[in-house]
């Protein structure tokens, strides 16, 4: 297969939402359909003794909720879908952020019954920033929730997106009766009936025939009469085009516990959605067709497998083939590096690969080499950018636990940073080491690794911190920088890349400092060099 093909054949997508939308399950489901998986388990339900195939930390299965993002893969009539599920809870906002640089296109999942809510606002104004082609999926139908129009009118209201229906449901809840496919024009009816994998449809030709009376009952064919007439009325065509450049999103609906309305949005989905599309370095815009292989690591992950202690980067691949055992440069750290076993994912199993193409998550299994934003190329400087790190919200002194035990504390600490867990600085005055995060369930899920996976306890202690602000180094040489650090001296750290950080004990102190210092300047973000 020639490579322009192959790079056609992908489809490389994130699925975000707010906590408990039901992402993990339709992630579940979308396997399903590739044949992926026999059964899907769903997170909560302790009855399955299966849990969901994405979830596979320990901390995930015994809370039912997504802390880290997972990759996943999966054919379907002939496309190569890679799915990245993302982690709802705000906690792990960070995780997410960096997950949409990698991603061609999101599908936001919506319950029915809150409708839009604060994490979905935040994540879907960085796909909006980036343009990234949005498709909503409206889920769990099978229960009580708002209105339809409601909730479209909610998304173009609160998102700010441009929405156009393309299936509408058919009652709601306990009237529930199915779903009226408008990109197929197509019925599929709901039979209450989560053990059947696939559903069948039936197709109309036209709305005004009687059957539709027949199957699902006078006043429910009138009110969808009415209700279609009134999407056609007021949503604009779809238009694919428009849709590509984040400016249309089509709306489905669905149950996905049900495995109802999955397959619509699937198909639509596999049609519609962009092959790899072109990214921004530092220096030029990167074509996914280009020969020469780019990519970046957006994620590392220690202990996939915990009886083996192994790290994963996963690397986005932007353009070119990445091939097993060649040479490729590490562009950070000025040398070449080749990988015998590349990881692709396939639902749940991790298989070796000899070529990945673009819009590829390749897993490399790694020593310590890579932090998140590395490039890798063949030979090119070229620099990613948009993977930032936030200034954490919570900060707390780290110690150790167990005196025997340092060394393994230590070790983990530096890798559970290096997969952009939380955050690490060391104070400058007697070195103690602080970790900052974004939400207070990071610190759960650090003490539970590092003793889990590194036989380390920690303790924690609490540090009045308001925010980590970095220091601009282009400074350090004159007066004023240096009153600074003697007068701040106590509130100074390094982080793990050795910037220098104020870390400022409330919003009070910061202005002082920041009125009283004016040539010294604080940033919130500090993008990775």
């Amino acid at each position: 297969m020639d490579f322009h093909t192959e790079i056609a054949k992908r489809r490389t997508f994130g699925i975000i939402s707010h906590p408990d939308a039901g992402k993990t399950t339709l992630t579940e489901k979308l396997l399903l359909f590739g044949g992926a998986i026999q059964e899907a388990g769903a997170v909560k339900n302790n009855k399955i003794k299966k849990t969901a195939t994405s979830d596979f930390m320990e901390i995930e299965r015994q809370r039912g909720i997504s802390v880290a993002t997972s990759v996943l893969a999966f054919i379907y009539k002939d496309k190569k879908i890679n799915i990245l599920d993302t982690p709802g809870h705000k906690d792990f906002a960070e995780d997410t952020f960096r997950t949409l640089t990698a991603v061609d296109s999101v599908i936001v999942v919506i319950d029915v019954a809150k409708g839009v809510e604060e994490q979905t606002e935040k994540l879907v104004e960085v796909c909006r920033m980036r343009n990234i082609p949005i498709l909503v999926f409206i889920n769990k139908l099978d229960r009580e929730g708002k209105d339809a129009f409601d909730l479209l009118d909610e998304l173009e209201q609160k998102l700010g997106l441009a929405v156009t229906p393309l299936s509408f449901p058919i009652g709601m809840g306990y009237d529930f009766k199915g779903i009226y496919n408008i990109y197929e024009k197509n019925i599929n009816l709901f039979s209450g009936d989560s053990k059947k994998n696939i559903e069948e449809t039936i197709a109309f030709d036209t709305l005004e025939s009687t059957d539709l009376e027949d199957i699902i009952g006078e006043s429910a064919a009138e009110t969808l009469r009415s209700d279609l007439e009134l999407v056609s009325g007021v949503y604009p065509e779809f238009d694919k085009e428009a849709y590509l450049k984040g400016a249309q999103h089509p709306v489905f609906f669905g149950s996905a516990l049900n495995n109802f309305g999955v397959r619509e949005l699937l198909d639509c989905f596999v049609e519609i959605a962009p092959s790899p599309r072109p990214k921004m370095a530092e220096e030029r815009l990167v074509e996914a067709n280009e020969k020469e292989l780019t990519g970046f690591v957006f994620k590392i992950h220690a202990n996939m497998d915990p009886k083996h202690r192994d790290r994963l980067a996963f690397i986005k691949i932007v353009s070119g083939t990445f091939e097993r055992n060649k040479p490729y440069l590490h562009v950070r750290q000025g040398k070449k590096l080749k990988f015998s076993s590349p990881n692709a994912f396939f639902a749940e199993k991790k298989e070796i690969v000899d070529i990945s193409y673009p819009g590829d998550i390749v897993g490399l299994h790694d020593t310590g080499n890579f932090k998140i934003g590395d490039t890798l190329t063949e030979g090119e400087q070229l620099h990613y950018k948009g993977i930032p790190s936030f200034s954490p919200e919570h900060f707390r002194y780290i110690n150790n636990a167990d005196p025997m035990k340092s060394k393994q504390l230590y070790k983990g600490i530096d890798q559970l940073m290096d997969e952009g867990v939380a955050q690490l600085f060391t104070l400058e005055l007697n070195g103690r080491k602080v970790v900052g995060t974004v939400g207070a369930l990071q610190f759960e899920v650090i003490q539970y690794r590092l003793e889990h996976e590194y036989g380390a306890k920690c303790s924690y202690e609490n540090f009045p911190v308001h925010k980590a602000c970095w220091v601009d180094p282009d400074d350090s040489k004159n007066d004023e920088f240096k009153e600074f650090q003697r007068v701040k001296q106590k509130f100074l750290a390094k982080d793990k890349q050795g910037q220098l950080v104020f870390l400022a004990d409330s919003q009070f102190s910061l202005q002082m400092t920041q009125q009283k210092y004016p040539s010294v300047k604080l940033h919130f973000v500090s993008e990775f060099d």
